[in-house]
């Protein structure tokens, strides 16, 4: 195989080429001229989807149709999307005003918040990242027109035009966002390599040292006994070296000193995130390598392989349209065309499902993957109650999907075809962006990127809720489960980085750290031992070792806005047991929804039942109530017999009525009985805490 670099702009793509006898392409692909096969819907559509850009040699301008409109461009978008508040071309001139005279362009209101500054592109970044030298704005406008500060003598002034303090330079942390504060610092070692420093921190001659002489301040050029290592191996377990100055104890591969310096122990290399693409075996002195079920080690690599099923896929969106592209770069199609502006997407791998959220719509659709190209087969999931559904995840056990909407800060889940719904959790969320899920032990985790960016995690019934990072983290975009691994890793745009950690929030890693490669990453994938990401400013799609964060290959460029990107294959979503399903009722017997509960033991509840918004769970904790105050409040309630509060169906309701109506909202009180409020739940009480029969519970204006 031959490798060619080409350089794009600031991009530099290493294409693996293809065998020229590459395989049939279908009638509907065309064949580059390298062999690779391509959907015939990219030739001359201004983007080079073939690595040698034969889809774009030779081509005539493009024609538009009646009911299209021709961007400056020349890329043609239906007409319907002109002045409608969005920019659907790239160079946006389908919102420009000369286009524009026939109708009146639909101004949309700003989604960003008073700390916020709003890009020119509607984008939403925090307003201390405005003029800060780092591009945040995905078309650069928070970088347009800023003056950068002069420093002041005592600080250093950054090649992105910050400063910070003097001292901070060369101090081995990167205080400057661009790491300029720590570029050409010298190490504690002399300058001259033929110098030794002494403890007291000055350099002198090598020659100088053991020649009786003190030249250094401490004496340390001198040193007594030279010959340790002849009494008792110097004390050492294993290897004692005599030096010129002194001596020190070494162990063999595989060990470490302890710290004594002198006992060597067992180094447990497993402990090391990474060590291994996925299982890790600790050995005395050394580890072995191996992997699950479904899995083969490579023996040259010892990465994890797929030891069967499909060739690997990546699914991705780009505003318009989403793709599909095989890691191996054979098959690059276009899936589903002509999106307003898709950006969150989600599989459902055992049942063949895709779903897709459009960010202008404000839905939340999907399609079978085999019939995805048929518009009229695409289902309205989520039509309603959305604002920003920027983060989508498809639970493929309990048939249910979860979202975050940055807009409305919250995250709801559904059942797969939308009947049932619910809002989650609405409390302490700043701007959530991606979610990820894990069905087989009941967790979701998810990104927020607002005043306090932090990764969470709870349980897939919203229970359990707690921070795995809240430090070094300022716009954490994507995030992506290893199931295997039971990793997260997730890419921060403002830092230009990947990290992962165990879903515990221990044994942190950065794997990449590239401006150049992550200008703006916005979502992973994750599969064997390779990482996928897109990126909104370089328009591409990049892989890199998951382990080493090395090989960092373009799959695909010349996109328009590249959202979201999952991947395909018949062991990235692995079987679990439905417990919902698997109890002696139907749906857990649950009214509505049965959302699983998080896995923390072998006594936690397997799931919990859930209802929908307008209505409230029941004391049997199955059924559903209505939870408005507008019907319970117009009726009074007569309790049949003498019942506890706690199960009192009459006291239930009121209870409902004192939490839901507004403040306007007054109880009745009769003289038979009394009404008090310990902590926040109401009961309809004597003072023995128990409803009698015929008590009344009523609200009025």
């Amino acid at each position: 195989m031959t490798h060619e670099r080409v350089q794009r702009g600031s991009i530099y793509l290493d294409n693996l080429h293809l065998h020229t006898s590459a395989k049939q392409c279908r009638d509907e692909e065309f064949q580059c001229a390298n062999g690779q096969c391509v959907s015939k819907a990219f030739v001359c559509d201004k983007e080079n989807d073939c690595s040698d850009g034969s889809d774009e040699s030779s081509c005539p301008k493009p024609t538009c149709s009646l009911h299209s409109f021709q961007c400056h461009d020349s890329v043609c978008v239906p007409d319907i999307w002109r002045c409608d508040g969005d920019r659907d071309c790239r160079d946006g001139s389908d919102e420009w005003p000369e286009n524009c005279l026939d109708k009146q362009p639909r101004e949309r209101p700003s989604k960003c918040g008073a700390h916020d500054f709003e890009c020119a592109n509607g984008e939403c970044v925090h307003q201390s990242w405005r003029c800060d030298g780092g591009i945040d704005c995905t078309d650069r406008s928070d970088e347009l027109n800023c003056s950068h500060p002069t420093c002041r003598h005592d600080e250093f002034r950054c090649d992105n035009g910050t400063c910070i303090s003097d001292s901070l330079r060369c101090n081995s942390v990167h205080d400057c966002l661009d790491g300029s504060d720590e570029a050409g610092c010298h190490t504690d070692a002399c300058k001259d390599p033929n110098q030794f420093k002494c403890g007291s921190g000055e350099c002198i001659s090598m020659d100088k040292v053991c020649d009786k002489d003190r030249d250094c301040s401490d004496g340390s050029d001198q040193p007594e006994g030279q010959y340790e290592c002849l009494t008792a191996n110097g004390g050492c377990s294993h290897t004692c070296n005599n030096l010129k100055i002194g001596y020190n104890c070494s162990c063999p591969a595989g060990y470490s000193l302890k710290t004594d310096n002198k006992t060597c122990q067992d180094i447990d290399e497993c402990e090391e995130p990474d060590t291994c693409s996925q299982l890790c075996i600790n050995l005395l002195g050394s580890y072995k390598c191996d992997c699950y079920d479904g899995y083969e080690i490579d023996p040259v690599s010892n990465a994890c392989k797929a030891g069967s099923g499909t060739v690997p896929m990546l699914f991705f969106t780009s505003q318009h349209e989403v793709r599909k592209i095989t890691v191996d770069h054979s098959e690059y199609v276009r899936l589903i065309p002509q999106l307003k502006n898709a950006v969150a997407l989600d599989l459902d791998i055992p049942n063949k499902r895709i779903f897709w959220s459009d960010l202008s719509e404000k839905k939340i659709y999907s399609s079978g993957i085999d019939e995805v190209d048929d518009s009229s087969r695409h289902i309205e999931v989520i039509g309603s109650g959305l604002e920003t559904p920027e983060g989508l995840a498809v639970d493929w056990i309990y048939g249910n999907i979860y979202w975050t909407d940055s807009l409305l800060k919250s995250i709801s889940v559904a059942s797969t075809d939308g009947v049932k719904r619910k809002t989650l959790i609405t409390t302490n969320l700043g701007k959530p962006k991606a979610i990820t899920v894990d069905p087989v032990n009941n967790f979701m985790y998810w990104t927020d990127w607002g005043e306090e960016p932090k990764i969470e995690k709870c349980g897939l019934n919203g229970a359990g809720r707690v921070i795995l990072v809240k430090e070094g983290i300022e716009r954490p975009n994507g995030i992506t489960l290893d199931m295997v691994n039971q990793r997260l890793y997730w890419v921060d745009a403002k830092l230009h980085t990947i990290f992962s950690i165990d879903v515990y929030g221990g044994s942190r890693h950065t794997l990449i750290h590239s401006e150049e490669q992550l200008s703006w990453p916005s979502s992973l994938a994750v599969f064997e031992e390779k990482v996928y990401w897109t990126d909104i400013i370089n328009g591409a799609v990049f892989s890199a070792n998951r382990l080493t964060g090395k090989n960092i290959t373009t799959l695909a460029v010349d996109l328009e806005r590249p959202e979201d990107i999952v991947l395909y294959h018949d062991l990235k979503q692995s079987a679990g047991v439905n417990w919902c399903r698997n109890s002696h009722s139907v749906n857990g017997g649950c009214e509505f929804l049965c959302l699983p509960a998080p896995l923390t033991g072998d006594r936690a509840p397997k799931y919990t039942c859930s209802c929908s918004d307008s209505t409230t769970l029941g004391p049997d904790g199955k059924k559903c109530v209505e939870g408005r105050c507008s019907l319970p409040c117009m009726h009074s309630y007569t309790l049949p017999t003498t019942l506890h509060p706690k199960s009192s169906p009459c006291n239930f309701i009121y209870l409902l009525c004192l939490i839901s109506a507004p403040s306007s909202y007054q109880p009745d009180h009769d003289d038979d009985h009394h009404l008090h409020r310990p902590n926040v739940y109401n009961y309809l009480t004597y003072p023995d805490h128990t409803a009698h029969r015929g008590t009344r519970c009523s609200c009025r204006r």
